[in-house]
């Protein structure tokens, strides 16, 4: 299997594959017709603390990445999401950050590839 990272805010295409949101909240603008979703994971997101650590409270980049993983290492909805995404050969996990390398989505997909 192949896990993508993606901003949902670009344009869908056909080789996404399973298209699954990992952000907690809806991304602002976005319609549900123009995200095109397959799955939206949002136990799977970061915390809600943790997300506003790292978004409005100026925690580092490494220390996000390490609670992070921590928090998906004793989160049963992360296994959910693996039998879930198993099947498909070709997974985009979506998020809206404006950041393309340090985000959630990133973490999540070096936490879910074997």
């Amino acid at each position: 299997m192949q896990i993508r990272v993606k901003r949902v805010y670009d344009q869908a295409a056909p080789e996404d594959g399973l298209r699954v949101l990992v952000d907690r909240l809806w991304p602002r603008g976005v319609s549900k017709e123009r995200a095109r979703l397959d799955l939206w994971a949002k136990d799977a997101a970061p915390s809600a603390q943790l997300r506003v650590a790292f978004h409005h409270d100026g925690m580092s980049w490494p220390e996000f990445e390490a609670a992070y993983r921590a928090e998906l290492a004793a989160n049963p909805a992360v296994d959910r999401l693996r039998e879930q995404i198993a099947t498909h050969p070709v997974v985009t996990l979506l998020y809206g950050s404006h950041d393309e390398e340090h985000n959630g989505a990133m973490v999540l997909r070096d936490h879910l590839v074997p």
